[in-house]
């Protein structure tokens, strides 16, 4: 078989079946030979970092990498901020990226580029495939490396003639990388700990420990010790809903998160870094934990955090009186003359977001008032996004929609943001996917009226204020969605949202909802 075989064959033997792509002339090869290989799920995307993103989601919820096929290093580029925001998630994935043929490197021509520089700012594992005799094994080596705790992207460049020449076998199909447990002694250390400053000790969840199992285990330490548990706001993916524990999520800004953070002596890290603020700002530390706060590590980023977690609540002892679980409060009814906000909006999802829905949460400015409603919502998982690139809300709910079918998927997204990535909509058109999109539209880069103050910037002027704001011409987002296949609805009121966000909770999608705020 040829190379463009043996690297498809490689994949699905190890279980990769989708392969997001926006593929060129050097990647004809592998387009071909889906035919040959129809159990191999070619994802076409109009745009690379919807191809990025939406692996990123994929990872996320299936738990197993999906493969990207990209054309050349401009294709990479292209998928860049993406890949970026898929490395700060720590999900797998196994990016392809065609090259010119080895002969034709020479010529510099103008498509030429360095590819493996462009790789390398996001990927820690980048190969270049030297023969099409070593594509199985450099494939399968590929893999492997995806999924090492605690996943990241690996990218196999592969010029156009090793794809169309004999390549022999596939490589060996590669098993998932377990996480391994911490040792022992870990585990006793933060017992001692907890028994000595349960109140001046806290613990800060990230990975796979925000997961069902890490959150319950999380739930029984809190009760047996009285310690606060906090969550980080940039882990991948958050079990959440009513009738869960919810760990504190530490605030977006320095103010709140010094305040929440004040008073501890000891911050254990479970699958965590020691935190710190999004940005820096004049005269305030980049550290958000006290400054004489220790840092303890129960596990590291490439460890069993949910099982650490499970193994600390059930040899802890009773320290504490129970706390009484906390029932959340009844959520007011919707009144329909209301005036539509991101306030509204979280209530009626936390009145009929199904149960077991998914959430990808792009909403910025918006985000901090829904997220408290979300608390009180059916269980569901809650995607953010994790690296700061914006464009990453669409991609992941398409990612999200292919590894979970069946679940309903509800993207909430910034206007300034979802014009990053619209060409999302086409593909979940195309591949008639469960989403639901919200946007936001509030016309202008809403977080940035509060950057500019807290940077000392001192605006606004009518030309800085130009620059924020995204009105001037509006953007139709209804006719956006419908010109790429989505059927779209523009809401301006409470009962209005209401009506239309209701339906397509019961209806399958892809539908776009632009609420006008």
């Amino acid at each position: 078989m040829n190379g463009a075989e043996c690297l498809l064959r490689t994949l699905l033997a190890s279980g990769i079946e989708v392969c997001f792509m926006n593929p060129g002339t050097s990647e004809m090869q592998f387009v071909a030979a889906l035919d040959r290989l129809p159990d191999m799920r070619g994802v076409l995307c109009l745009f690379e970092g919807v191809c990025s993103g939406a692996a990123d989601g994929y990872a996320r919820m299936a738990g197993r990498p999906a493969a990207t096929l990209l054309h050349l290093g401009p294709g990479l580029g292209n998928a860049l901020a993406n890949f970026h925001n898929a490395r700060k998630a720590r999900s797998p994935i196994v990016s392809i990226v065609g090259e010119h043929t080895t002969e034709h490197l020479r010529y510099d021509a103008p498509l030429t580029a360095n590819i493996a520089a462009f790789a390398r700012a996001v990927s820690d594992n980048v190969c270049l495939v030297g023969a099409a005799a070593k594509m199985g094994a450099l494939a399968a080596a590929a893999i492997e490396a995806a999924t090492r705790p605690p996943g990241q992207t690996a990218t196999l460049i592969i010029p156009a003639d090793h794809s169309w020449s004999d390549a022999g076998d596939p490589g060996p199909s590669v098993n998932a990388n377990a996480r391994r447990m911490p040792a022992p002694d870990r585990i006793a250390d933060i017992i001692t700990l907890l028994a000595r400053s349960p109140t001046t000790t806290g613990l800060l969840l990230s990975g796979s420990a925000m997961l069902r199992r890490g959150v319950e285990a999380a739930g029984r330490i809190a009760a047996k010790t009285g310690a606060r548990i906090f969550a980080d706001r940039n882990a991948a993916r958050t079990a959440s809903g009513r009738g869960r524990f919810h760990p504190e999520r530490i605030g977006y800004f320095p103010e709140k998160a010094e305040a929440q953070l004040a008073g501890l002596r000891d911050l254990v890290l479970i699958e965590a870094k020691a935190p710190v603020s999004f940005f820096g700002y004049p005269g305030r530390r980049s550290t958000l934990a006290p400054e004489h706060c220790a840092m303890h590590v129960l596990a590291t980023v490439e460890e069993d955090g949910a099982g650490a977690l499970e193994s600390l609540a059930d040899m802890l002892p009773q320290m504490a009186d129970p706390a009484a679980p906390h029932e959340p409060e009844e959520t007011a009814a919707l009144r329909g003359d209301e005036s539509l906000g991101a306030d509204l909006i979280g209530r009626c999802l936390a009145q009929r977001l199904p149960e077991d829905a998914i959430v990808c949460d792009e909403a910025v400015s918006s985000a901090e008032p829904i997220w408290p409603w979300l608390l009180r919502a059916a269980p569901h998982d809650y995607l953010p996004i994790c690296g700061g690139a914006i464009g990453i809300g669409m991609p992941l709910g398409v990612g999200a929609a292919i590894a979970a079918p069946g679940r309903k998927v509800v993207v909430l997204e910034a206007d300034g943001s979802g014009m990053y990535t619209a060409q999302a909509l086409w593909t979940m058109a195309r591949e008639q996917l469960d989403v639901v999109v919200i946007v936001f539209a509030n016309r202008r880069y809403r977080i940035l009226d509060i950057e500019m103050r807290r940077t000392g910037a001192h605006g606004f002027g009518p030309r800085a204020n130009d620059m924020i704001d995204i009105s001037r011409p509006d953007i139709g987002w209804t006719k956006l969605a419908n010109s790429m296949g989505v059927a779209a609805a523009r809401v301006t009121t409470a009962g209005e949202f209401a009506v239309q966000f209701s339906s397509a909770m019961r209806e399958p999608g892809p539908l776009l909802i632009e609420a006008m705020l």
